[in-house]
Parts: structure tokens; sequence; C-alpha cells
């Protein structure tokens, strides 16, 4: 995913509000700006730290500009910009870079299915049949260790039984964790985080659903899926 022109970096002063940041540019102008992330983001910033944001080029917006790249408390980059995952693994899978999910023909987004009325973020369709790929912002660390979620997430429950029951019926179901972090080696469930997720990824796995974990690299001018870490369900 290249960035023209390129993200701009500024300083972050704090984040509030859930979705509003504040922030100082280079050139010492002071802006309040979109913050596109629905989780904690728990130790994926600290204040008066380097931080790169996109502008839509947009002045009706009210707020034009977006924070898409943080420094964390260990210098590590993290890409807080959730909006951005889906994109980096449709990427990725075209570019053949992840090798799970190869020798489809048609890529969609956002189709609806299941009995809860969701909409699974990838469906490949080709000669293995259907897959359908549910695809998680990790950005959470512990050291070199990422977690998800960073905060109780039903939603994100209510995806693992909508993938598990697809493999029961017998239809190819993946979870995708998108690492969007420099200093992540490995994921795992958050289990002290959300015990509930936690219990339905070990129902889902068990059922059949695959989970896949790939870690960017973050730039300026482009975040692009770069390779696989490890996965485990021992948090």
């Amino acid at each position: 995913m290249k960035f023209n022109p390129p993200l701009e970096r500024g300083t972050l002063l704090r984040r509030y509000k859930r979705f509003l940041a504040d922030i100082e540019t280079e050139s010492g102008d002071f802006l309040t700006i979109h913050c596109p992330n629905t989780g904690s983001m728990k130790n994926c910033w600290v204040e008066n730290s380097p931080c790169w944001y996109s502008d839509s080029g947009n002045p009706k917006r009210k707020y034009r500009h977006t924070l898409e790249i943080t420094t964390t408390p260990e210098q590590a980059l993290a890409g807080v910009n959730t909006g951005r995952a889906n994109g980096l693994v449709e990427e990725a899978i075209a570019a053949g870079i992840v090798t799970e999910l190869q020798g489809y023909r048609e890529v969609r987004r956002e189709v609806r299915y299941g009995a809860e009325n969701s909409r699974i973020d990838i469906l490949l369709s080709g000669e293995p049949g259907d897959c359908y790929v549910e695809v998680k912002n990790v950005t959470l660390a512990e050291g070199n260790r990422g977690f998800f979620p960073d905060a109780v997430s039903a939603r994100g429950t209510k995806h693992l039984r909508e993938l598990q029951k697809l493999v029961e019926d017998g239809t190819r179901a993946v979870l995708f964790y998108c690492v969007q972090h420099s200093g992540i080696e490995s994921v795992a469930p958050a289990r002290a985080i959300d015990p509930a997720y936690a219990e339905a990824l070990d129902a889902a796995i068990t059922a059949g659903v695959e989970v896949v974990a790939y870690r960017a690299c973050l730039g300026a001018g482009e975040i692009a899926l770069a390779e696989p870490v490890p996965f485990s369900t021992e948090s």
C-alpha cells in the first residue's frame, strides 16, 4: 500500500474521545486529526512521540488528516489505522506473499454471510472452492509477543462463531491476523483481556478454522505485509 504523497511526520501529543488525536506538525502547527481505531491502542503510543499521518486533501472533512503510524514506548512502529488492514491483506494475497491463500480467481470484499448478519472481510472464490477470510489488525504487544484483541470485542467473538459455522458446513474459513507492529514476532489471543473471545477462538480452531498471521513493514512511503509470524493459542 503505497502513499502518494508520503505520510507526513508529526509529534503525537494525545489521543482522546476515542477517535481524536492532537499532533504538532514538523512546521510547528497544532492539528486535531482523526484516529481511526476502535480499540484501546494499549501499548501503541506515548505522549510527545513521533507519528505519521495522511492528508485526505478534502477541506470539507471536519478532520481532513488521519493518524496512521505511532511510536510505541519501546520505540517500535504501530499501524493504528485499522481500516488499512483489509487492503493490506488483499494486496499481499494478490502479490503471492500469503502462500496459504493462493489459487483463487476472484476476490470480493464485505460480502454478507452467516446467521448473525455479518460481513466477511475478504471472500476468495475459484477452483479450490470458496474461502472466507476474516481480518484482524494486531497492534497490542507485550515484549515481542502480539495479542488480540486489545479490548473486549463482542464483534470479534461473533465473527469466530460465524467462521466456525462455515467450516462445520464444509466451507474453508481463515482468521487472518494482520500485524501492523514492527516489534511483534508472534501472535496469541489476549485471554486476560477477553476470555470469551479466547474461548470462541479455541472452539473455532478445534472445528477447523485456520489461523495465519503476517507482519507488515511500516514506512512513510508504504505499508505492506512482508512475512509470516507464528501463532499460538497459549497466552
